[in-house]
């Protein structure tokens, strides 16, 4: 009998003997067979555990350990839903990816997308509704049997999972599988913490005999032996860095799903000098102030595109969110932002800030306001988090360029409001601490 053991370099004459004789049918029966190619790090844990937790690199197959879950499932459950990130993510990962449900299912399994109705209808009858964490309200109310839910610690609303876990109740084994690259993010450290959780870890190099040999010259590479690489790569949850500005707690405790009215949105850019594979990001950052005088992240869309991808990214947002302002670094592109935005968009309300300071200089108010909780994210943005984490005064890595277009909209939101310049914030917090140490009866 034929094991997947048997499918190393070089293979033997005897197994192409006994592929060679297979007929068509017994040969796509063998290729959507997931109990002949499943790794062991990939195969359903025995027991009955309620959530399953696949902690992974990229291209560690974790796509596909979800939909042959759920692809299990529906021969015995008549309702097994789906989770996504976001409303594309479900369509073009879960469902439609390379990985995905309607890749993996032969003909007669294969279910019918019906994405007007958000669902699969499977040929037995069973049903899975599809959710995206983008809008948890929909969860509320919805029962499952089974779930799947995919890049947890990418969602960026994350109450989307305890509105998930609450209708999590039907039939005898409610059950979960998430499938996620870890990000040292709260939703992420609970679920480890739990019990009840079954954790399973795996790494980029696990598949590496099913990934382009470009991907490990390139993006291996670069990323290998690197913080980005241990997270991306190694799956490894990182604690917060000693000395960092910013940490997981101190965004965590702040963090809000939802906004009061803004006064003033900015649309922040710190823009690459190049494009390509090996290019810097260009930091777009979406953030705004409320009426309560406090500041909130609103959207991280930060990219390696060309300038006419990011041009038009930033203005998309723009509009999207109705900015007063679009701001952006020019020490290193002089011209070229004003010169891509004003292309696409010759009315767009566009200021220039100049770097005259340090990086970490003109981080440090901005971190001080975090402390304060006077600065709240809108959600979970998990690359720019594991920078700003990351962000240590003389020990950069790389160019924070997430980190710098946050800085520039928190500056023109909080510390360029009228009134409010950074002499008169430092001013006025060592008043507070001046009033602070004389009702302890202590000195500054």
């Amino acid at each position: 009998m034929i094991s997947r053991a048997d499918f190393v370099d070089p293979i033997p004459v005897g197994i192409n003997a006994a592929l060679g004789s297979m007929t068509a049918a017994q040969a796509d029966a063998l290729c959507s067979d997931w109990n002949f190619w499943a790794r062991p790090n990939q195969e359903a844990p025995g027991g009955d555990w309620s959530t399953w937790l696949i902690l992974a690199g990229r291209g560690f197959g974790k796509t596909r350990v979800g939909a042959e879950m759920v692809r299990r499932w529906v021969r015995d459950f008549p309702l097994v839903n789906l989770i996504g990130a976001t409303a594309a993510d479900a369509r073009d990962i879960m469902i439609e990816g390379e990985s995905g449900i309607l890749a993996l299912c032969p003909g007669q399994e294969r279910p019918l997308y019906v994405p007007s109705k958000r669902r699969l209808d499977w040929p037995n009858g069973a049903r899975s509704l599809i959710f995206t964490a983008d809008e948890p309200e929909r969860l509320r109310g919805k029962q499952h049997m089974k779930l799947w839910a995919d890049e947890v610690a990418a969602w960026r609303r994350p109450e989307a999972l305890q509105q998930a876990l609450l209708g999590l109740r039907l039939g005898a084994l409610p059950q979960m599988v998430i499938t996620t690259t870890p990000k040292p993010v709260k939703i992420l450290r609970e679920l480890i913490a739990n019990p009840e959780t079954v954790l399973t870890r795996g790494s980029t190099y696990d598949n590496r005999g099913n990934l382009a040999p470009r991907f490990f010259e390139s993006i291996i590479k670069r990323y290998e032996g690197t913080r980005i690489g241990r997270q991306e790569l190694n799956a490894e949850l990182l604690d917060d860095v000693e000395g960092a500005l910013w940490s997981s707690t101190m965004i965590d405790s702040a963090r809000v799903g939802h906004t009061p009215d803004m006064v003033r949105i900015v649309v922040a850019i710190d823009p690459a000098t190049t494009s390509g594979e090996d290019s810097d990001e260009t930091g777009i950052v979406v953030a705004g102030r409320g009426v309560d005088g406090h500041a909130y992240v609103l959207r991280d869309l930060s990219c390696r595109l060309s300038s006419n991808g990011w041009g038009n990214r930033a203005i998309n947002a723009y509009r999207e969110f109705g900015a007063d302002r679009i701001v952006a670094e020019v020490n290193n592109g002089g011209n070229l932002v004003e010169d891509v935005l004003r292309v696409i968009d010759r009315t767009v309300s566009y200021k220039a800030v100049h770097a005259s300071r340090g990086k970490v200089v003109r981080a440090e108010p901005i971190s001080a306001l975090y402390e304060q909780q006077r600065v709240h994210h809108v959600g979970l943005f998990g690359e720019l988090e594991t920078q700003m984490c990351s962000f240590v005064p003389d020990h950069l890595d790389g160019s924070p360029d997430r980190v710098d277009a946050l800085v520039w909209a928190l500056t023109e939101l909080m510390l360029g409001f009228p009134g409010e310049n950074l002499f008169e914030y430092y001013g006025g917090l060592l008043a507070d601490q001046a009033a602070a140490g004389q009702a302890g009866g202590g000195t500054l």
